[in-house]
């Protein structure tokens, strides 16, 4: 059963980890898709080629963290697909360190790119939405932004943001009969966690319930589910995929 028939998503941070699994599953599921990346474009080519070009997909360069980048990618984006139905918000970087030791930059950045990015582009989708009476912003939290993390001040701070952002949104807009919520993923195998000392994985997967890693199509299952109708009834909520990790 294909859940995103007829509908048209917008997904950034598209070209590789969770946001490629996120590609792969909304055209599994029969959405047009249009998806972001800033410097992997090799990656961002081979997923389009993987996915075969009998499905509606293309590729887009842009800045989730540039106000005017995100202007124009909606408006590119509508023009070469149509309204946009489903926003996935994605686009996220680390910069990890103890705050003793964090530098400007380092807190700059990753506020600009994890927040300022789910503003930019909500801020220039929400018209066309509006118009549409229609519409699901799902953006992409962690478990960081709910019970934080040392040495990840500024990623929680960034994904603590996400979720009062999205209630804020959900409650604006809700009569509009668009919905907005947050995935809020654990630890999810990826190349970072694929360098893991074993012992490390070990005591990191001891503290996980259901005694695993999750994968990139355990939280893209969930974006499927909250951008169909099945989850036409659920908004300004934090749905966390974590194996337990947030009881």
């Amino acid at each position: 059963m294909k859940l995103l028939t007829g509908k048209i998503a917008l997904i950034t941070g598209g070209s590789r980890g969770i946001g490629a699994a996120i590609v792969k599953a909304f055209v599994e599921h029969g959405a047009a898709v249009a998806f972001t990346y800033r410097s992997s474009e090799d990656a961002a080519n081979q997923l389009i080629e993987a996915l075969g070009s009998e499905n509606k997909i293309k590729a887009y360069k842009s800045d989730a963290s540039s106000y005017d980048e995100a202007e124009a990618l909606i408006k590119n984006v509508i023009e070469d697909f149509g309204p946009i139905d489903v926003l996935v918000n994605n686009a996220g970087i680390t910069k990890d360190t103890l705050m003793l030791r964090m530098s400007e930059d380092q807190w700059d950045g990753v506020i600009e790119v994890n927040l300022k990015s789910v503003f930019n582009l909500t801020k220039h989708v929400l018209k066309p939405m509006m118009r549409n009476r229609s519409g699901s912003i799902i953006n992409i939290g962690s478990v960081v932004g709910l019970f934080g993390n040392a040495g990840q001040a500024n990623y929680a701070a960034s994904k603590s943001g996400i979720i009062g952002f999205s209630k804020s949104i959900a409650k604006e807009v809700g009569s509009r009969n668009i919905r907005c919520n947050v995935i809020a993923p654990g630890f999810i195998s990826s190349d970072m966690t694929d360098t893991l000392d074993e012992k490390v994985k070990e005591n990191y997967i001891s503290s996980i319930p259901l005694k695993r890693f999750g994968e990139g199509e355990d939280v893209a299952a969930t974006c499927v589910f909250l951008g169909s109708d099945l989850g036409s009834y659920i908004t300004g909520q934090t749905l966390s995929v974590c194996g337990g990790m947030s009881m």
